[in-house]
């Protein structure tokens, strides 16, 4: 134990080489709290497939060549770094999965929701997959006493981005007709965020029939096979021939981008929230300017709307409690890539326990 604060001087923590593309659970000394900062004892930590896209190399590193994985987390304070206020140890939060680089323009006048280069957790600086991790204060969400850790823990990302994608960027509005190409860890999340505001109706598209099975337990009205011969008739079916309003791609592939923007009616929006380094087709921009489509790339999310989202599952109005699909320790956590990986179970979520 360190003799001034009271914390220990190691913990356990996933590091992965980015340039050998391997990780090991190791231990490493507790970081310490910087000001503006506060260490957080982790409680979960979700596994999320831009996770694995740092480990098969899709997304490149960003930061040190070895980090620790990790971005949606939840935890209680440990340590509170100098010039720290409204926050105390003991305090239950989830850290924002990114920090403001402080220099651009946007930063330079507060703006920090609109900075240009923002540092992205678990792949800039250190994230999670560990026993503590350093966290901005001005980016914490208090958690409510009603709403435990495990699902706190993936409304850092599995359930903020779907928000932003449905609130923010696609501007979903009640009575919008809405299609959802991969009802998994966030296409799960986009179908009940749409009924949440009150879309209509809402269709899920995934090659998983237990997928389409559990997308339409939770909110969907229309489960399809995406490689059915009939999708764009039985769309064409429940939306009285208009198409879809909103067409949210949560996979990112080449093949469901293009079948969800074909599947969009005059005027249609296409968010993209799946990534991947595929590239697209838009058609011919005759056809993209008689049709009046638009494209929307999303990413992430408001800080803000951490909040929201814990208020909407404190008071009952959001059910998560599908969407942790397993639980596995620190020192399994090849275990919990692998089950994500093979998608073993048709995971929503899996979480890591430090």
């Amino acid at each position: 134990m360190n003799a001034d604060d009271g914390l220990p001087e190691t913990m356990r923590a996933q590091r992965l080489d980015t340039r050998t593309r391997t990780f090991e659970v190791t231990d490493v000394p507790v970081p310490r709290p910087g000001p503006g900062d506060v260490l957080v004892e982790v409680a979960y930590c979700g596994i999320c497939h831009s996770d694995l896209s740092l480990l098969d190399g899709t997304f490149p590193a960003l930061g040190p060549p070895v980090i620790t994985q990790g971005h949606e987390a939840s935890g209680t304070i440990a340590a509170v770094g100098p010039d720290v206020t409204g926050w105390q140890v003991g305090d239950r939060v989830v850290p924002a999965a990114g920090r403001p680089c402080g220099e651009c323009r946007f930063c330079a006048r507060g703006a920090y929701g609109s900075c240009t280069a923002l540092r992205l957790m678990a792949f800039a600086y250190d994230g999670a997959w560990a026993e503590y991790t350093v966290a901005l204060a001005a980016g914490l969400t208090r958690i409510p006493d009603n709403v435990s850790m495990e699902q706190a823990a993936i409304l850092a990302d599995a359930v903020s981005t779907p928000y932003g994608a449905v609130v923010h960027t696609a501007d979903l509005r009640v009575g919008e007709s809405v299609g959802v190409w991969g009802a998994g860890g966030v296409g799960t999340h986009v179908v009940q965020l749409a009924r949440l505001v009150g879309a209509t109706p809402i269709v899920a598209l995934d090659l998983d029939p237990v997928v389409r099975e559990r997308a339409l337990e939770l909110g969907a009205d229309l489960a399809l096979d995406s490689r059915a011969p009939d999708v764009a008739a039985r769309i064409a079916e429940v939306t009285d021939g208009a198409m879809l309003d909103v067409a949210f791609d949560a996979v990112g592939l080449k093949t469901t981008f293009e079948q969800g923007l074909a599947m969009l009616g005059a005027g249609g929006r296409l968010v993209g929230v799946g990534m991947s380094a595929e590239e697209v087709s838009l058609g011919s921009t005759l056809g993209l300017g008689l049709s009046r489509k638009q494209v929307r790339g999303h990413l992430g999310y408001d800080v803000a709307d951490i909040g929201v989202l814990a208020r909407l599952v404190s008071t009952g109005r959001l059910d998560l409690s599908r969407s942790i699909s397993g639980i596995v320790p620190l020192e399994d956590v090849g275990e919990g890539i692998r089950r994500l990986q093979e998608r073993d179970g048709s995971p929503v979520r899996i979480l890591v326990q430090p």
